[in-house]
């Protein structure tokens, strides 16, 4: 206080001193409130402007966009529960109907179907196979798809698929014969002249065709009955074709011989083989192997009762020679 009983400083001053020295201030939220107004009034402003600014643009975007937008929305939601809940081929399966039921409806539908060439193949599978259904229609058949899944059966070996509007279908196929029987690993299978598998089983039909073994065999079966079609002597004794290797063949006669063949110049040694059959009777001799690989000679192997016959000629000859001697 001063001389005349009055307060140096005043009391809010005093407070404020006092207060702020001892740590807590009680007019510091005042204070902040006070500072706060000016940052209240800018982000306010600023918030108006980008409200205002992002309404003139929502203004200008064309009509019917919320609506298109909740389309998507929706599509998206229905795509995803369609693509987890795994029901895309039954979807896909609607759709291929609905839409082959609006062509349809509009004269587009199959009407009338000729199919040639199919003797191995029924007309009921290649139909199934092409796609082609009760429901299906001539515009939204895929021909060249039908193609495609045909050529996938074994025994079709080419294919044309062919749409005549406004209602009529073409097919036309080409199919591979039965050329041989092949044997690998202990199983057998018919065969086309390609090398293509058409059956993993041999049908009793199918039980006279040639006989090739081997890996490989059925590859190179073709070219090598065509060589052999050359001597039906020897194709006509003909029980199975041995592919050795890869690289030549040996002949399994019905009698059990063996017949050797080289790599190269088999024409040769087929030539050979039917000279001395024919001067010496070689295939009807008790032998079980005909070797013919070397060109300058020619090997045979006896069979064990004739090798046990010939050791005993040559030691009763052997028996005479000495008492002879004597």
């Amino acid at each position: 206080m001063d001389g005349g009983g009055r307060l140096d400083q005043s009391l809010m001053r005093s407070g404020l001193s006092e207060v702020g020295e001892a740590g807590t201030s009680i007019d510091e939220p005042a204070v902040a409130r006070v500072g706060a107004t000016p940052r209240r009034r800018f982000f306010g402003m600023a918030y108006r402007g980008l409200a205002g600014r992002w309404r003139s643009r929502l203004k200008r975007l064309p009509s019917g966009i919320g609506i298109a937008g909740s389309v998507l929305l929706l599509a998206g939601a229905l795509g995803y529960g369609v693509v987890k809940g795994q029901h895309l081929p039954d979807l896909i399966t609607w759709f291929k109907d609905a839409r082959d039921i609006a062509a349809n409806s509009v004269g587009l539908r199959i009407a009338a179907i000729s199919l040639t060439g199919s003797k191995e193949v029924s007309r009921e599978e290649i139909l199934t196979t092409a796609g082609v259904t009760g429901r299906a229609s001539l515009l939204f058949l895929d021909a060249d798809a039908a193609r495609t899944r045909l050529m996938a059966n074994p025994w079709i070996g080419d294919a044309a698929v062919l749409k005549l509007y406004p209602d009529r279908l073409q097919i036309t196929v080409t199919e591979r014969q039965a050329f041989a029987i092949w044997q690998k690993d202990g199983r057998v299978s018919v065969i086309a002249a390609d090398g293509t598998v058409l059956e993993p089983f041999v049908e009793r039909r199918y039980v006279g065709l040639p006989l090739v073994v081997g890996n490989g065999a059925e590859r190179f079966a073709k070219d090598f009955l065509a060589v052999l079609d050359r001597y039906p002597d020897i194709r006509s004794q003909l029980r199975a074709s041995i592919l050795v290797a890869e690289r030549r063949w040996n002949l399994r006669l019905a009698n059990g011989i063996d017949v050797r063949l080289p790599e190269t110049n088999v024409v040769a040694a087929l030539d050979r083989l039917v000279a001395l059959d024919r001067d010496k009777k070689l295939l009807s001799r008790d032998i079980t192997m005909v070797d013919l690989r070397l060109a300058d000679r020619v090997s045979v192997r006896l069979s064990d009762a004739a090798a046990q016959a010939r050791d005993e000629a040559l030691q009763a000859n052997k028996k005479k020679k000495k008492g002879g001697d004597a």
